[in-house]
């Protein structure tokens, strides 16, 4: 029975809800409802069919009549079918929810919407339509007046300056003509009732009126360029050649006469295309006309300045050669006498007779072609090239003249250098000598003389190098770093030999305090001993006794080491 209950409940409980879920399911929909048949309502209120008949009061024809039955038809469609359409979608939703089919409802109402939207869009769009054709015919009129407006500037600028036109003046007529026919063709459509055709014919009258004054905003000057500038500037180049030739110049270039007539056979070819208005066919053979012209300019330009700088530097050219010649010999004079003494070891005579060669070989070229030039068969621009390839020839030369004239300098410098390091090297051997002289040692070690020996070796071959009627100053230099090299070498070794020994001895003394209570520091002494005196083993000496003493009093070796070290200087 109690299970029968808690069922019973849970029904009504689910009825309450569904009931009061729906009520406002249902209220929801109601709403949506409402703001749907109120735009359905606005939306026929529009003044659509006035402005449709507006338009046909037009009485338009050909494209905009068909354009505007288009628009025509769909406001049909619209008002009538699509609007019955939804209508009845309306009325089918108010019976789902008042007959408690609110979800069902509620799903039909989303796609009356998307339906009553896409009206209101259509709708728009016949509009904006629509007004675009009534439009149509006052934007032409307005647009129309600005294209006459320049179509009348250019006709009376022909008309008043036909002599700037020159032979494109006949092409131009045409095509004002052309154009003219165009105007006729779209006041004929625009009053009959096709904007929209009359627009397109609008279009193209206005391009090419546009591209007109385009046109003949640039053929005064292609005019001026093809009948004045060049004809008078080949002129002057023409006339300028043949007076250069009567002065004897000579040009490398021997199409000069060619060249002049090709120009003028280019500027016939030009106005020809004027003549139809090809403009860019007229730029671009004018700018070939113009480069040329410019080029035989430069022609007559570099000859001249040429014969200015052949002229100026003849004999500067001559001096240097005989100033990189006089050099030259003097060079070879000195290295003659530098090499009974010094063995040279860069080639410097070799590469002096190269320049010598050098030198010859451009006198030789400046005799051959200055000859040529004064009879008038060599342009002065070749020579001009000459003389700057002299200038930099010979500034090389002398730049590497001086450079072996220093190099060779240095060679006694070098000499006199290694000289004082000998000295220093004998000077630093004999105070060695003397240093380990003065411990008394009772001996030195083999391994240590050998030091001494080949440091000793090296400098007396130093000396004899030094001494040689013909010297290598490179070997020299390697031979005096050797030196160098091995007396520091043993500099230290005399340091660590005398170090050890002085060590030894102190720690040997140090060591006696324990000599007859630890048998162990007896022995060490003993056998360092052994090795300071017998076999001047100074270091393995002083490791003999230091480890003993370490072992019996830890520290006293480092302690001792310190102390030497830091007094050193007393000793």
């Amino acid at each position: 029975m109690n299970f029968v209950w808690i069922a019973v409940a849970a029904v009504v409980v689910l009825a309450i809800f569904y009931i009061i879920m729906g009520s406002v399911v249902r209220k929801k929909n109601q709403t949506r409802l409402d703001e749907l048949e109120e735009r359905k309502e606005s939306l026929l209120d529009l003044p659509v069919l006035e402005e449709v008949e507006e338009v046909k009061l037009m009485h338009l024809v050909g494209q905009s009549q068909n354009t505007f039955r288009e628009w025509n038809q769909k406001w049909l469609d619209i008002s009538t079918s699509s609007y019955a359409d939804l209508e009845e979608q309306i009325l089918e939703i108010e019976n789902m929810n008042e007959g408690l089919r609110f979800l069902k409802a509620k799903n039909f109402l989303v796609t009356a919407e998307h339906q009553l939207s896409y009206m209101e869009q259509e709708v728009e769009d016949i509009r904006n339509g629509l007004k675009d054709l009534r439009e149509s015919e006052e934007r032409n009129s307005l647009a129309v007046q600005e294209a006459l407006d320049v179509y009348e500037e250019l006709k009376v600028r022909l008309e008043e300056s036909k002599n700037l036109f020159d032979c494109a003046a006949d092409s131009i007529y045409e095509q004002l003509y052309n154009i003219e026919i165009e105007f006729t063709q779209f006041v004929t459509l625009n009053t009959t009732g096709d904007p929209i055709e009359a627009r397109e014919v609008l279009i193209k009258a206005e391009q090419h009126t546009f591209e007109l004054r385009e046109s003949m905003e640039k053929i005064p000057q292609f005019v001026e360029e093809l009948k004045e500038i060049f004809p008078s500037q080949l002129d002057e180049i023409d006339a300028g050649y043949h007076k250069l030739l009567k002065q004897k110049y000579v040009f490398p270039d021997k199409t000069i006469k060619e060249r002049i007539l090709k120009a003028k056979e280019e500027i016939k070819d030009s106005l020809d295309e004027l003549k139809k208005t090809e403009l860019n066919s007229v730029e671009a053979m004018n700018h070939s006309v113009d480069a040329e012209i410019n080029a035989l300019y430069d022609v007559f330009e570099t000859e001249i300045n040429a014969r200015k700088y052949v002229l100026v530097n003849r004999e500067q050219v001559q001096e240097y050669i005989e100033h990189a010649k006089e050099n030259n010999r003097k060079l070879l004079i000195e290295l003659d006498h530098v090499s009974q003494s010094y063995t040279l070891n860069n080639n410097e005579l070799g590469r002096t007779r190269g320049y010598q060669s050098e030198i010859e070989e451009l006198e030789k070229r400046k005799d051959r072609l200055l000859p040529q030039m004064d009879d008038h068969g060599l342009a002065y621009s070749e020579v001009r090239r000459f003389f700057e390839d002299c200038y930099k020839i010979l500034d090389d030369i002398e730049k590497n003249q001086v450079s072996i004239s220093e190099d060779v300098k240095s060679l006694r410098m070098g000499e006199k250098e290694v000289s004082g390091k000998l000295e220093d090297f004998e000077f630093q051997l004999r105070n060695i000598k003397r240093f380990v002289e003065k411990q008394r040692l009772p001996g030195l070690p083999s391994e240590y003389l050998e030091y001494f020996f080949v440091a000793s070796d090296r400098i007396e071959e130093l000396a004899n190098e030094l001494n040689r009627i013909r010297i290598n100053i490179d070997e020299l230099k390697q031979l005096a770093q050797y030196s160098s090299e091995d007396v520091d070498r043993l500099k230290q070794k005399t340091d660590e030999l005398v170090d050890s020994a002085a060590l030894a001895e102190q720690m040997m003394q140090y060591a006696n305090r324990y000599r007859y209570t630890h048998r162990r520091i007896g022995d060490a002494i003993d056998k360092s001993l052994l090795l300071f005196t017998n076999e001047y083993r100074y270091k393995e000496s002083l490791d003999e006794i230091g480890t003993a003493l370490n072992e019996v009093e830890p520290g006293a070796f480092d302690r001792i080491e310190n102390f030497y070290y830091n007094n050193r200087n007393l000793a």
